[in-house]
């Protein structure tokens, strides 16, 4: 009946996770066994309940009535399950993180994210997720919203960051984040830090 009962849960836990939500199996193991996870994750996919994206990779499809099919997965929802998955900690950088905050309304041909992890490239469909192996200090020191931040600020450029750009950083947090990200980016590099002063309302 335990295993059962565990079945059961994960079954429940998937039934009313949103659409589009991205599972890997050791979601799961603190619920049941890895052997009893991964059979619920592939038995479900083989109900069309799931859908398979990599080895060990499940996406819960997401329905679209408005287009009347289903939506492709989310490559950083993706990307984030990946990490998840082998234990690294990762930041969207490039055009990658300037599509994330609202400062390109341009779709990566690449996702690309800096990782402490190895090099890897993950291919499905027509997308592909590149993390690149990243030894300095710009993922484990800082909150994920202030690495995210830095990343797009150094894609833009010392020179090419205009008040706009500013502007729609200033809007995408919350009062609470810019001061955790006056605090934290100190120990960035100092024109870095002096844009953030800006974008967080710390210079006047």
């Amino acid at each position: 009946m335990g295993d059962l009962s565990d079945k059961r849960k994960i079954e429940y836990a998937i039934e009313n996770a949103d659409g589009g939500t991205v599972f890997i199996i050791t979601d799961f193991t603190n619920t049941a066994s890895y052997d009893c996870a991964k059979k619920v994750l592939q038995r479900l996919t083989e109900e069309g309940k799931l859908r398979r994206i990599a080895r060990g990779i499940y996406e819960k499809p997401q329905y679209s009535e408005f287009l009347r099919e289903y939506i492709v997965p989310s490559p950083d929802k993706i990307a984030h399950a990946i990490a998840r998955n082998f234990g690294w900690t990762i930041v969207p950088c490039g055009d990658t993180a300037l599509n994330m905050l609202g400062l390109s309304t341009q779709v990566p041909s690449v996702w690309l994210y800096v990782s402490d992890g190895p090099y890897k490239v993950f291919s499905f469909g027509s997308t592909t997720i590149k993390f690149k192996h990243s030894t300095n200090r710009d993922i484990s020191k800082y909150s994920y919203k202030t690495a995210l931040v830095i990343q797009a600020i150094k894609t833009l450029g010392k020179d090419n960051v205009s008040e706009n750009a500013i502007n729609v950083l200033r809007s995408k947090l919350t009062e609470e984040e810019k001061q955790t990200m006056l605090s934290e980016a100190n120990t960035a590099t100092a024109w870095v830090y002096e844009i953030i002063k800006k974008i967080c309302g710390g210079e006047q």
